[in-house]
């Protein structure tokens, strides 16, 4: 029972880090492929990639209108 005491000064704070990464992390829906290739960050056509991951700002949506391009958009 002693050498099972000691384990929990690493193990429960382990476990709490691994839990609470886990709750606060969120699903991306945007791909990371398209950062790259546009050059841009996720609010450039996201307008907010937490709370509303699939509502776009107008750059998004010309973005997915235009075949993956953002060629020939004009900011407003």
């Amino acid at each position: 029972m002693e050498a099972f005491i000691p384990m929990f000064k690493y193990v429960l704070p382990a476990l709490v880090l691994l839990g609470t990464s886990a709750l606060i992390t969120s699903t991306s829906y945007a791909k990371p492929e398209f950062t790259k290739a546009t050059k841009k960050a996720c609010t450039f056509c996201h307008v907010d990639s937490k709370a509303k991951p699939k509502e776009l700002t107008e750059a998004g949506k010309y973005y997915k209108e235009h075949n993956n391009s953002l060629d020939g958009f004009q900011a407003k």
